[in-house]
């Protein structure tokens, strides 16, 4: 499935994205709602100058917010309205990348309001409190949404052996484990791909990826690699390969030049 993560911080950012992706051919999308607790800025730096013209690089800035600043019920009520894809949900903190502003107590209400919202598909990071997240597993079993149990590894990524017992350790998490490292270059980005290749014909479901140089990798060969879900974005930019990311178009591009398709 093709995931596209939705980086809107307005509730009509999000809704006017999630066309431009159901448009693309998306399979479902991302909604971080920790971004809806934050305010864009756009600044323009200086990177180098040719042929007497200034290059500049655009730096885009998430300003976070009070948690007040946010009616999560209104949110969730236009989400569903407003989104005919299936939807997965997200409320990164901050310790794994994202900009909720609240306590942890708050963000586990988040959650649970937006497991209850019927939702397809609900982000649970493995390392929340154990008792908290069989709270939050439960609910989302009975109510039929399905679970993404994901850790977010800002050290570089480990040999493709730790990679896999990372994985199998946290097999019983949810139902798709997504495991995301940061990624420096080619070493890194072999012991991503080594990983998903060595898990690809078990029964675990998983999407195992990069952040940085070689993190894109594992999207652009998740078909081989027999990736559950491959996350790309509808941006452009040069940025995107140094971040690892890939832009959807971009990706399925790829994927006919690669006859994966």
């Amino acid at each position: 499935m093709v995931c596209v993560t939705l980086r809107g911080c307005t509730i009509s950012e999000v809704l006017k994205d999630a066309a431009s992706a159901t448009a693309i051919g998306a399979d479902l999308v991302e909604v971080r709602l920790d971004l809806l607790w934050t305010k864009k800025e756009i600044t323009l730096a200086e990177v180098g100058e040719e042929k007497d013209v200034t290059k500049s690089k655009k730096n885009i800035l998430f300003i976070p917010q009070d948690f007040n600043h946010l009616d999560l019920d209104s949110v969730l009520i236009s989400l569903r309205q407003g989104i005919v894809l299936p939807v997965i949900l997200t409320c990164r903190p901050k310790k794994e990348g994202g900009y909720f502003p609240g306590t942890e107590e708050q963000r586990l209400e988040v959650l649970k309001k937006a497991i209850e919202s019927g939702v397809s598909w609900i982000d649970l990071e493995i390392d929340i409190a154990s008792k908290e997240r069989s709270k939050l597993c439960d609910l989302a079993k009975k109510g039929g949404t399905k679970i993404i149990a994901s850790s977010h590894v800002f050290d570089d990524s480990p040999d493709s052996k730790e990679i896999i017992r990372d994985v199998k350790d946290n097999i019983n998490a949810g139902d798709i484990i997504k495991i995301c490292y940061q990624s420096s270059g080619r070493s890194d980005g072999i012991n991503l791909f080594e990983a998903a290749w060595d898990l690809r014909n078990s029964d675990i479901k998983t999407s195992i990826m990069g952040v940085g140089q070689a993190g894109d990798w594992n999207r652009i060969h998740s078909p081989i690699l027999g990736q559950a879900i491959v996350y790309s974005t509808i941006e452009n930019g040069w940025h995107l390969a140094q971040k690892g990311m890939i832009n959807t178009a971009d990706l399925k591009t790829a994927w006919e030049m690669l006859e994966y398709q």
